[in-house]
C-alpha cells in the first residue's frame, strides 16, 4: 500500500507541471509570432538596403568620384582599371610582369599585386598604362631595347 505523502506529492508534481504548461504555452506562441515577425522584417530591410544601394549607384557623368575611373588633373579623358584587362594586355604583348613593370615605370612586383586586385595604380601610373595600351607587341619590344640600351 502507497504511503500518503508519496501519494500527496505525485499529485502535487502533476498539478504544477499543468500549471506550469498552462502559463507557458501562451508565451511559447507569441514568442514564435515574434520571431517570425523579426525574421519578416530582416528580410524587408535586406531588400531596401539591395534597393538603396541599386538607386545610389552612381551612373553617367558622376562616375568620376567611382573607385573604379580616375580622370586627368588637366581635364582628360576617364581612366579606368581592370586587374583582367591589364593582364590580358601583358599576355597579349607577350611581355613579362618586370619587362611590363618597366614600360609603365613600375616594378614587376607593382604590376603582380595589380593584377591579383590587391592594389590599384594611381593616376598618373593610370596614363602611362593607356599609353602602353596603344602599342603593339613590336613597338613595345623596340621600346625595351631602346630602354636597356640606354
Amino acid at each position: 500500500m502507497p504511503n500518503i505523502a508519496s501519494v500527496l506529492k505525485s499529485e502535487i508534481a502533476r498539478l504544477a507541471r499543468k500549471e506550469v504548461r498552462a502559463q507557458t504555452d501562451p508565451l511559447k506562441r507569441v514568442s514564435a509570432q515574434y520571431r517570425s515577425e523579426i525574421a519578416s522584417l530582416k528580410r524587408e530591410v535586406k531588400e531596401l538596403q539591395r534597393q538603396l544601394r541599386q538607386v545610389s549607384r552612381p551612373t553617367g557623368r558622376a562616375r568620376s568620384a567611382a573607385p573604379d575611373a580616375a580622370e586627368d588633373g588637366d581635364g582628360g579623358p576617364q581612366l579606368r582599371f581592370s586587374a583582367k584587362r591589364l593582364a590580358a594586355q601583358r599576355q597579349r604583348l607577350g611581355l613579362s610582369a618586370q619587362a611590363f613593370g618597366a614600360l609603365v615605370g613600375v616594378t614587376g612586383q607593382s604590376i603582380y599585386k595589380w593584377e591579383s586586385g590587391h592594389a590599384r595604380p594611381r593616376p598618373a601610373q593610370l596614363r602611362a598604362i593607356a599609353a602602353v595600351r596603344t602599342l603593339g607587341k613590336r613597338e613595345a619590344q623596340a621600346r625595351l631595347a631602346a630602354m636597356q640600351a640606354a
